[in-house]
């Protein structure tokens, strides 16, 4: 678990894998860095972009260019008609590219940096649907009530033997897993995934990216990684930086990891978000052991519990996402909070300056800037209208009948999100219907698809 009371700053210096533009242009010069990767995450959270040629990029550093369509397509990359952003009447017409050179970051491939960038039209206008805007503007929203934040991500993934063209020729059955048996908390790992791990912690320091913790999950083969509480734009770019490493890393390993939320039956996997809010350096959900609860802290447990059954879809995005949500499961089925209780959607952990809320909701195919968007647009609510938070769940949160179920469906959740005025309020209407497009496109993949219960419940049956 992060711990939120130790803000964990970025040095500018080339050792730490975080370089400043001056540092960016001494290490072109000497030719140490040879290649820029440019990239906006996309709508899953995935980085897009362009392989530059680091000293032209120095040249005309200012903007570059990609296509709209990054920014609406479906899973594949197949671009969607009836987005308002972009569609084949204006013929898929270019976006400008932002570089945000506070964000170059070391890639632990030769002579390789990462760069984020922000997406805008021409006029040089943000476009808002863009998941690094729509979380620059929650911040924005916080920051006017007087309050920062500090989130730490705790990513949950499982990694399989054999890389990923073996993985396709098997169609993603029968794939096993590095690991022979439940390896939670263990510290006997075999040889590969030591090696795994070794060359994991590695490469993300190299890249400014350190990990506070590492340890095997409760499935064969599922990981858990933390890391450290800081600032939220930053971690989330950390974040996108640390998936593309794992997926590189892997395939040099012979292995291929997924961020499935339910890659096989009986394994989910999360992304739990561990969120403060803070008045400069003082955290305003500080508590100590057998205290009440700060008037903050419980409107933001409010918010979270009232708004987040509107937003499914910036949290958990696909249709796969709600297979997560069982009972026993560690993953919630009512959106519950209770205190240091892992069945809840919200938990409330840590002790004195170190509390805060662990928000178990998004699973581990969820979009980082969205999720923690739509965590703070729903702590927002709660602030702004002083809201209340139901009791606790006492004991059993999968039988607490008072707190509303999780959406069994993504078509559930699109229902409550297409109709959302708080969802409206929080993101405005063109954001809304954007991902409530991508959200009905996902869904409508999926229908008429024959899966394998359904052959195995009816092929002989009916």
């Amino acid at each position: 678990m992060p711990d939120p009371t130790v803000q964990h700053p970025v040095p500018q210096t080339a050792r730490s894998g975080i370089l400043s533009p001056a540092d960016l242009r001494d290490a072109v010069s000497r030719e140490d860095i040879t290649t820029v990767l440019l990239a906006v995450p996309d709508m899953m959270g995935r980085l897009k972009g362009k392989r530059l040629r680091a000293a032209r990029f120095l040249e005309t550093m200012e903007s570059q260019e990609m296509c709209a369509y990054v920014l609406a397509t479906d899973v594949d990359m197949n671009p969607l008609t009836g987005f308002e952003l972009t569609d084949w009447e204006d013929g898929y017409g270019d976006i400008r590219v932002l570089p945000n050179m506070d964000t170059i970051r070391r890639l632990p491939y030769p002579g390789t940096v990462l760069i984020h960038a922000d997406a805008a039209h021409a006029d040089g206008t943000f476009v808002d649907v863009a998941p690094r805007r729509m979380l620059r503007t929650q911040l924005a929203r916080i920051a006017k009530l007087g309050m920062n934040v500090r989130v730490g991500l705790e990513s949950e993934f499982v990694l399989y033997r054999g890389g990923q063209r073996r993985a396709q020729a098997a169609g993603y059955r029968g794939l096993t897993p590095v690991g022979l048996h439940n390896g939670d908390y263990s510290l006997d790992h075999p040889p590969e995934l030591m090696q795994f791990f070794l060359d994991l912690e590695d490469a993300l320091s190299t890249a400014g990216t350190p990990v506070e913790a590492v340890k095997t999950e409760g499935a064969r083969g599922q990981i858990e990684v933390t890391f450290p509480y800081g600032e939220a734009l930053r971690a989330c770019d950390a974040y996108t930086a640390y998936k593309h490493i794992v997926k590189h890393l892997a395939e040099q390993h012979r292995m291929t990891p997924t961020f499935m939320a339910v890659p096989e039956t009986g394994v989910g996997s999360g992304l739990h978000i561990h969120l403060s809010l803070w008045f400069d350096d003082r955290n305003a959900f500080a508590c100590q052991s057998g205290q009440d609860l700060p008037e903050t802290m419980k409107q933001a447990i409010a918010g979270l519990v009232t708004a987040m059954p509107h937003l499914g879809p910036l949290y958990a995005p696909t249709v796969n996402s709600y297979n997560r949500y069982l009972p026993h499961s560690f993953a919630p089925t009512r959106f519950s909070w209770g205190h240091d209780n892992r069945g809840c959607a919200v938990r409330v952990t840590g002790h004195g300056e170190g509390t805060h809320l662990e928000i178990r909701l998004p699973p581990a195919n969820a979009n980082p800037y969205l999720a923690l968007s739509a965590s703070l647009a729903a702590i927002h609510h709660g602030l702004t209208n002083h809201l209340k938070p139901p009791p606790p769940s006492e004991g059993e949160p999968y039988e607490d009948s008072d707190a509303l179920p999780v959406p069994g469906t993504l078509a559930e959740a699109l229902a409550d999100f297409d109709a959302s005025s708080l969802a409206q309020e929080a993101f405005g209407g063109a954001v809304v219907r954007h991902y409530a497009h991508a959200a009905r496109a996902e869904v409508y993949a999926h229908r008429g698809q024959v899966g394998d219960v359904e052959l195995e419940r009816g092929f002989l049956r009916d």
